[in-house]
């Protein structure tokens, strides 16, 4: 039996035993990673998993879990378990039906079949990426991973929707190390591109190179320039401060902003992009049956969206806007507006500034004010009169995401499409220049 047939199967059985709202997604995934380490594949990785992502409601009460797709066929066991744990919990504050599908039926695809091919054998893929790290700089080592995938999902609800898709995915980076000197770049799109992949590791190996020797630097105000690996990143926590959850528990730096306030420079525009075909996560239904389409989240610097829901759209009053989740709501892709810049040009702005590469551990330590700080890592560089001097020591900035926000003072007309594991919304992203940023030393 197909994975759609078993999702009938279940929501027709929970309703006939009295629940009132009912939904599985079903997701099969076939997996290929390669991991490369000291310049060689460490290990290639290859699975396939079928899961199940449940959703019930009765009497207001809800459950959401996941099993393994085979424990749809035990139905009447695992509705049992369910009924038992939905009957001992308290009504949702968030409870919503589910509401009507956009459509009932049909799916999309966004299936490049060079990626179902290089599973098959993703050593050329890894050849790749390590002959383009060691051409030009001949770097020490190199790190990273390659990765492919294949992903079906099907999605049936009580209110009669039955959909399904298809897609292909691809998600690369690449580490390289030169005596002191390292650096770092990412790739991800739906499609094979070999010489984006060629690319990530050359400029993951130039990085590396040009960051050798480095010096510390005085924290102070700087001005700051972003790579579109950290600028996604930064993005990625605004975006997930968008969503109604977000604001309704508090930990958003959008909780007492309304749509239509200035929240950032007019040069800012960020979308949610779920009908971007390039990238990763670009999906044709949210997790409750509703069609996608691209919103701004930010337009020129106006907050436009907050990212719902039918709960947390019934609780604030507003309508669902295709980006379900089942409990919370969530940006698929984001896509940052280029600008006028070219990067010389954006360099030649700054005066005395600090150009960072790459970033990990962002955390924040006040959520509404978006005080936050994050670890620059690998390549940094110090710039003065509009040059580029010098590599520097790792630091952090510590400061708040509305003062980032605000200080956007121009962007690139290059961007780059970046997922890795500290950028988890896909993203497409210029270079940016952000005015008046504090940075500290990393330790502080």
């Amino acid at each position: 039996m197909s994975g759609s047939e078993l999702a009938s199967r279940f929501v027709s059985k929970a309703l006939e035993m009295g629940f009132s709202d009912v939904a599985v997604l079903v997701e099969d995934v076939s997996r290929v990673m390669v991991k490369f380490a000291n310049s060689q594949p460490s290990v290639v990785q290859r699975w396939d998993t079928s899961v199940a992502s449940l959703y019930l409601s009765k009497n207001r009460r809800l459950y959401t879990g996941s099993v393994v797709l085979d424990r749809l066929r035990d139905l009447d066991k695992l509705l049992h378990e369910i009924s038992y744990v939905v009957d001992r919990v308290s009504e949702s504050e968030l409870y919503a039906p589910l509401p009507e599908p956009s459509r009932k039926a049909g799916g999309f695809s966004f299936v490049d079949t060079r990626v179902v091919e290089s599973m098959k054998d993703p050593s050329r893929l890894a050849e790749l990426v390590l002959e383009a790290s060691a051409r030009e700089h001949k770097v020490d080592f190199t790190a990273g991973k390659v990765d492919l995938w294949l992903r079906r999902k099907h999605l049936a609800t009580s209110t009669g929707a039955l959909l399904e898709e298809e897609s292909t995915g691809v998600e690369v980076y690449v580490r390289s190390f030169k005596e002191d000197g390292s650096g770092q770049w990412g790739f991800s799109s739906r499609s094979l591109d070999e010489k984006k992949i060629e690319e990530t590791a050359l400029k993951a190996s130039e990085l590396a190179h040009e960051s050798r020797g480095r010096s510390p630097v005085e924290p102070g105000v700087y001005d700051v320039i972003l790579s579109p690996l950290v600028f996604s990143q930064l993005l990625n926590v605004v975006a997930w401060m968008s969503t109604g959850l977000s604001i309704l528990t508090g930990t958003s730096i959008f909780t007492d902003k309304k749509p239509g306030e200035q929240v950032a420079s007019t040069l800012l525009t960020v979308w949610d992009a779920p009908r971007d075909e390039k990238l990763p996560h670009s999906t044709g239904f949210d997790d409750e049956a509703l069609e996608t389409y691209n919103k701004p989240i930010i337009e020129k610097g106006v907050l436009k969206n907050i990212l719902h829901n039918s709960k947390t759209a019934a609780k604030l009053n507003a309508r669902p806007t295709g980006n379900a989740g089942w409990v919370a709501p969530r940006a698929w892709n984001l896509v940052i507006e280029s600008g006028d810049y070219k990067f010389d040009e954006l360099v030649s702005e700054v005066k005395r500034g600090v150009f960072i590469t790459n970033n990990w551990y962002t955390r924040l330590q006040n959520y509404v004010e978006g005080v936050f700080s994050t670890i620059a890592r690998d390549a940094i560089f110090l710039v003065e009169s509009g040059r580029i001097v010098k590599p520097l020591e790792r630091l952090r900035i510590a400061d708040t995401l509305p003062n980032i926000l605000k200080n956007v003072a121009g962007l690139t007309r290059d961007t780059y499409d970046v997922m890795w594991w500290e950028v988890r919304i896909p993203t497409r992203a210029p270079y940016a220049l952000i005015r008046n940023v504090n940075i500290t030393k990393h330790f502080a």
